[in-house]
């Protein structure tokens, strides 16, 4: 199988020329970069021979974590990769400078299949349609991020009543808190450092096509990029979230939520999680780009002093078309902590998992609801032939150890019912008819797979693995698929189609 997966890899990436497709009559719409804002010395970047600026972001180098500390993540565990945003309306033909020799270029997502050609340092290939990606230069460290998006709709003009506006330029309004009907506006070229929370409001949007930036907060005075209690009839679109504090995009005891075509990006502090949908319901997030330095794409019921929503249940979510690269934790999960009286009705759908750490796509159950009904279908995972393993760091002065001969791979799907260090509740709770549906795992390894109950009342029963593919091969058993079924585990079924709800 390693044979074959370097074949396929050779195949896909040649250092020689690609045919591209001609782009006569697209409309491309970038922003220059603010005066001040640091640009990205990697890579430049032309879209049809239009120059767009690449911003930097650090993000996380290896994996390597604290339970907080009481101090900051050191910043030589990370590193400064870039990003760049424009809109499109038709194929392109995009070339990257590179001012690294190039020895070798991955283009993820590889459900894209896009082929490039590299000559002199210069990378180019051809888009068809938007949608994020990340472009591999020598490997995973110091990549680029490109985060094309169909032309906006629906933007404000400048003094609209009830939006908060930010043109294009650097900005530093600290912590914005909406009101019901109100709206923040984030225009292309604008950095903007602060956040933006809301309690109990309605109405609200967020969008545009700029970036927010939490780089000045120490943890915890921004709550992360988006902060939303309590509140309904949502909409997030568009923007980059860089450098949040703690968890990036927030929702807690939140209805009628939309989050689309959001890109995070910058996430290297302790417990940058990206997407955390929190006992509310009627969610959807599409076509988001998450790089989490922590879980990315997470569902939880919390618990917790003051206003607590953990009364709430967490019902009718659904994540597609996302791409996700997990630098720590879980890329798409439920859990751990999982206080509601019922989590049901979750969707993950049409994804890409580019890396991930500890595993895909994961269920951590470890209070009292009843998860059920729950769909992982149409996601696609990469993984690497080296993976470095996550470790713990137990002092300041201890270093990472890279172990380049550690055979370590993260796993694919977990269920388990366990009480673990977020537990709130007294009681454990149960996981009803899980369906994982068309998983497709590329590269040289199959990783392992997990399910396992608390005790014969907290159990987990009525799991469904239907067309779970290693490089094109189907699997037909848990022995094959590397599946280890443990105790409190009942009516797990292998097969070749599972019929999707209507």
């Amino acid at each position: 199988m390693l044979r074959m997966f370097r074949t396929l890899i050779l195949a896909c990436i040649p250092l020689t020329a690609c045919l591209f497709r001609p782009a006569i009559g697209t409309e491309i719409v970038s922003w220059p970069a603010p005066d001040g804002e640091a640009l990205c010395e990697h890579y430049e970047l032309q879209v049809n021979g239009q120059a767009v600026p690449v911003y930097s972001c650090r993000v996380s180098a290896i994996p390597f974590n604290q339970v907080w500390p009481g101090y900051q993540r050191p910043v030589d565990q990370t590193e400064l990769a870039g990003f760049a945003y424009w809109d499109m309306d038709g194929p392109v033909k995009v070339e990257v400078v590179s001012r690294r020799a190039v020895q070798s270029v991955v283009v993820r997502p590889a459900s894209r299949g896009i082929c490039p050609a590299t000559e002199n340092g210069r990378i180019s290939f051809s888009l068809d349609r938007p949608g994020p990606m990340v472009v591999e230069v020598n490997g995973m460290h110091r990549a680029l991020h490109l985060f094309p998006s169909p032309p906006e709709q629906d933007a404000p003009a400048p003094g609209a009543p009830g939006v908060r506006y930010f043109g294009p330029g650097v900005h530093r309004p600290g912590r914005i808190e909406l009101q019901s009907n109100e709206s923040v506006y984030i225009a292309g070229g604008a950095v903007v450092y602060g956040s933006v929370h809301a309690r109990g409001g309605s109405n609200l949007r967020i969008a545009g096509r700029g970036i927010l930036d939490q780089g000045p907060f120490p943890r915890g005075e921004g709550g992360g990029a988006v902060r939303l209690s309590d509140c309904s009839q949502v909409t997030i679109e568009g923007i980059v979230m860089r450098d949040p504090d703690v968890w990036c995009c927030s929702l807690f005891g939140c209805r009628d939520v939309t989050i689309a075509g959001v890109k995070l990006v910058g996430l290297w502090r302790y417990n940058a999680d990206g997407i955390d949908v929190c006992n509310s319901q009627d969610v959807e997030v599409r076509d988001c780009f998450v790089r989490a330095f922590d879980d990315a794409l997470v569902i939880k019921g919390l618990k917790f002093r003051g206003n607590s929503f953990d009364d709430r249940p967490v019902r009718n979510v659904r994540f597609h078309r996302c791409v996700v690269w997990c630098d720590w934790g879980r890329a798409m999960e439920i859990g751990a902590e999982t206080c509601a009286p019922e989590i049901a009705d979750v969707v993950f759908e049409d994804c890409d998992i580019v890396r991930t750490t500890h595993i895909a796509m994961d269920i951590q159950h470890g209070d009292r609801a009843t998860i059920r009904d729950i769909r992982f279908e149409n996601i696609r995972v990469e993984i690497d032939e080296w993976n470095p393993r996550p470790r713990m760091q137990s002092s300041p002065e201890e270093k990472y150890q890279a172990g380049h001969r550690d055979r370590y791979c993260p796993i694919l799907m977990e269920i388990v019912i366990r009480k673990n260090n977020y537990s709130k509740d007294d009681r454990r709770g149960t996981v009803r008819d899980v369906v994982f549906k068309d998983i497709e795992v590329t590269g040289p390894h199959v990783p392992p797979s997990s399910f396992r109950g608390f005790d014969a009342k907290y159990d987990v029963e009525g799991v469904k693995i239907a067309n779970l593919r290693f490089n094109g091969k189907p699997t037909g058993n848990a022995q094959e698929a590397r599946l280890h079924i443990g105790p409190h585990v009942s009516h797990v079924q292998f097969s070749d189609a599972v019929s999707s709800p209507r």
